[in-house]
């Protein structure tokens, strides 16, 4: 079977694609998005899970751009250039993979002070629990375009002879 692009990040170097690209931002995000849940349930606004909600939507959103920046200039940029998308569902994965940091992010610049600042606790909670929304519709798009078969799509494999993701970021591979 046919990989999407998504799908061969995960898969190569194990375990550590999964665990930088998949474990660590999901397991933070999914920490802001219980956190939240809490919070809007109980509308307290300060607390060791307030705390934890805010430590863990700044860290994630930082890793995020850590990520983002990496995989735009050593996959997506490089993919582009070679004409080596694997039909549009795997266009579909990655991108809804990167543009789901983007409210993780969003959520680090709030946290940080960056934006909304003028904004009452009230509306900040509900720009919070909008970006987690959004966050996880994109997050879940990606998951299941990138588990897709870009072949369903009309992508004939090349073997070894295209481009694959980067084995990590420490390896150097392109």
């Amino acid at each position: 079977m046919n990989m999407t692009h998504y799908m061969e990040l995960l898969a190569t170097n194990q375990p550590w694609n999964l665990i930088i690209f998949m474990a660590i931002p999901v397991i933070l995000a999914e920490t802001v998005a219980i956190t939240e849940l809490h919070i809007l349930f109980t509308r307290k606004l300060d607390g060791w899970v307030r705390d934890l909600n805010r430590i863990a939507g700044i860290v994630v959103g930082l890793y995020f751009i850590g990520i983002i920046v990496y995989l735009l200039a050593n996959a997506v940029v490089p993919i582009s250039r070679a004409g080596e998308w694997r039909t549009v569902i795997d266009v579909i994965a990655v991108g809804s993979y990167l543009i789901g940091g983007v409210p993780m992010v969003l959520i680090a610049l709030q946290d940080l002070g960056v934006i909304g600042k003028g904004m009452t606790a009230e509306k900040r909670l509900g720009w919070h629990a909008f970006y987690v929304a959004v966050f996880l519709v994109f997050a879940h798009v990606a998951m299941i375009a990138g588990m897709t078969d870009p072949g369903l799509f009309g992508y004939q494999g090349k073997g070894d002879a295209g481009h694959s993701m980067p084995m990590s970021p420490a390896s150097g591979h392109k």
